[in-house]
């Protein structure tokens, strides 16, 4: 067969060339400013250049992963879905996020806050140190005011008895939320009665910089019951009495809010008793059968009254307004009606021996507010 003569064949060669002039000359383009700049750079305008260099990968940490509160107290959620958010959180100090290290305030009260401007000075000046979450009956349909540190902070609730589940229910609750905040490394229950003793920047530092929890676990045998050897092998040895305001660590409190464990018998027992206390036993027993030793200080930062003759039944004495004196608050801050000498704690509180105290009338607000700037260093 023949070739083709009338193939273009000097015509598809004079196109190559031409590709090449085409190209020839930004190469040589690129090899004039490597030139150039390589001078540049001995000169006074050594960094000119730096403009065409990429930018280098950042060094800072990542941000957290988005949770689906973004910092609102207030939600949608059901606790089935707020507690399988909780438990993914993070639970350890010195997680890679940039955060500044917080502390959440967990207020489980009925209804309002009869001590709210107190805890506005408190607050007051530290803006990004601190988180508030409150817990109130359904029923309450009140609200702080919109320049209230207060304003917004309500979570979502239920109804609550004492001395039942719906108690303990409550804490879990509000320590779920928290977590949901990846900046809140430290975590403390206080209720409507609570005071500071301390100015806010005391109170920071000393349960920021305690490598303990404070959760009072106490072995008295008082209500236990068989149910737990069956369900959890929780022994009578293991089991614990102390006070419900603790003040606790990331780690605990994503313990506490992540139990599937042991919370179940808890509340399995509440059902058939009317008054389980369960709110004095089941952070303690739960630090008990976890073990967590070295890093609970087996006591609590709340001071409250039980002297028998002073407290009223089941519970704490309540102070009224002729009670406030700068010397009563110094001597709780003693550690006033206890055994133990507080320079002698060895737990990171810095020889601290309350940092709260309850339980507060109402008729204390006024005096309190008068108090507080001179004792507690606020207002």
């Amino acid at each position: 067969m023949k070739k083709d003569r009338n193939k273009p064949v000097a015509a598809s060669h004079i196109g190559k060339r031409l590709r090449l002039l085409c190209v020839l000359p930004v190469v040589l383009l690129f090899f004039s400013l490597g030139y150039v700049l390589s001078m540049i750079s001995n000169t006074s305008f050594s960094n000119f250049y730096f403009t065409f260099v990429p930018s280098l990968p950042s060094v800072e940490p990542s941000p957290p992963p988005p949770t689906p509160l973004s910092g609102a107290a207030m939600h949608n959620m059901t606790d089935e879905e707020l507690f399988r958010w909780a438990s993914t959180a993070p639970k350890l100090h010195g997680t890679p996020y940039y955060r500044v290290p917080k502390v959440a305030f967990l207020f489980l009260v009925r209804g309002d806050l009869p001590l709210r401007p107190l805890w506005e000075k408190f607050f007051e000046g530290h803006d990004g140190l601190y988180s508030i979450y409150v817990h109130a009956n359904p029923s309450y349909t009140g609200s702080a005011p919109r320049d209230s540190v207060f304003y917004g902070r309500m979570i979502p609730s239920q109804r609550t008895t004492w001395g039942g589940v719906s108690l303990v229910e409550a804490e879990r609750r509000l320590l779920a939320n928290a977590l949901l905040d990846l900046g809140n490394e430290r975590f403390a229950l206080l209720s409507e009665s609570c005071i500071p003793l301390y100015n806010f920047s005391t109170v920071y530092a000393t349960l920021t910089a305690s490598r303990t929890s404070f959760v009072e676990s106490l072995a008295l045998p008082a209500r236990y019951d068989p149910l737990f050897a069956a369900r959890n092998n929780v022994t009578l040895a293991q089991w614990r009495k102390g006070s419900q305001w603790f003040e606790m660590d990331r780690a605990l409190a994503a313990e506490v809010a992540a139990d599937v464990a042991y919370f179940p018998t808890f509340r399995e027992l509440c059902a058939t008793q009317r008054f389980c206390v369960m709110d004095e036993h089941y952070v303690p027993t739960l630090a008990s059968v976890r073990r967590w030793g070295g890093r609970n200080a087996n006591r609590t930062l709340t001071f409250a009254d039980w002297k028998p003759k002073r407290r009223t039944g089941s519970h704490p004495r309540t102070h009224g307004a002729e009670e406030v004196t700068e010397e009563f608050v110094r001597a709780v801050r003693a550690g006033a009606g206890t055994t133990n000498n507080c320079s002698d704690y060895d737990d990171g509180a810095a020889g601290v021996c309350f940092l709260f105290a309850r339980k507060f009338g109402r008729d204390t607000l006024q005096p309190l507010l008068r108090l507080a700037p001179k004792v507690m260093g606020f207002g």
